[in-house]
């Protein structure tokens, strides 16, 4: 496939994953509660392995000097806790919560702006490196399953009926296509390597700020030890990747 295809099929992918939400009318609440926890685990491990692994190395083997390397990562860090200061939105990646109507609007607006972001960095990534896309687009889908499946039941709860909450997540998650496709056709008059590490820091900032926390709150041995498992097995993922990258 090219790489306007690459880029595009897996906007479209990403934004399809906001369907998953539908899961949750499937399950108890318990149930659901039981397996969300493991799964943003696993995807802090792989979104900070993506980033470590992966994207940093990809940005100082391609020659950038290391001090902008690492300054775009902390812009992209901190892009991202801007965004979220400025809507007082934090994906809280649960099940149910207690929420008003303003809220549900907030989140959408929140996830938007998130996914635009995030295809915008994707996008740059795979016009540097199609494999590396490939690694980085993993990592990233492997932290919209749970945050689709915690969003939809706080949609749910704040009122919105079923089918109106799966087409706002979708519209929401098509601008994870929007950035692929801005970075795509920036990329015909300029350079974007410096979205690798911006992208880096994206997604140390999710899995280190947003989804370990949700994790790390718990008293209950075991289910820290299963939490713990799960993120390493994330990280050991992207690890393991790596070889395959390269």
């Amino acid at each position: 496939m090219s790489l306007f295809a690459w880029i595009a099929v897996s906007g479209v992918l990403m934004s399809a994953i906001a369907l998953v939400g539908s899961v949750t009318l499937l399950l108890e609440r318990r149930t659901l509660e039981r397996i969300l926890l493991p799964l943003v685990a696993f995807a802090a491990g792989s979104l900070i392995g993506g980033a470590l692994f992966h994207m940093l190395p990809a940005a100082l083997e391609g020659g950038m000097e290391p001090v902008r390397a690492f300054t775009w990562t902390a812009l992209g860090f901190a892009l991202f806790f801007a965004t979220e200061q400025l809507l007082h939105h934090h994906h809280g990646h649960r099940a149910a919560a207690e929420c008003r109507a303003p809220l549900t609007y907030l989140i959408l607006l929140g996830d938007g702006l998130h996914n635009f972001l995030g295809g915008l960095a994707v996008g740059g990534i795979f016009v540097m490196d199609i494999r590396l896309g490939l690694m980085a687009w993993l990592a990233a889908a492997a932290h919209e399953i749970p945050q689709e499946l915690g969003d939809f039941g706080v949609l749910v709860h704040g009122g919105w009926s079923r089918r109106r909450a799966l087409l706002f997540n979708l519209l929401s998650g098509l601008t994870f296509l929007v950035g692929g496709l801005v970075a795509y056709f920036a990329s015909l008059s300029a350079s974007v390597a410096f979205l690798v590490p911006f992208g880096a820091g994206n997604f140390l900032y999710i899995g280190a700020s947003d989804l370990v926390p949700e994790v790390n709150r718990h008293t209950d041995a075991r289910r820290n030890v299963e939490h713990f498992v799960a993120f390493v097995a994330g990280m050991f993922l992207l690890l393991a990747l790596r070889s395959w990258v390269e």
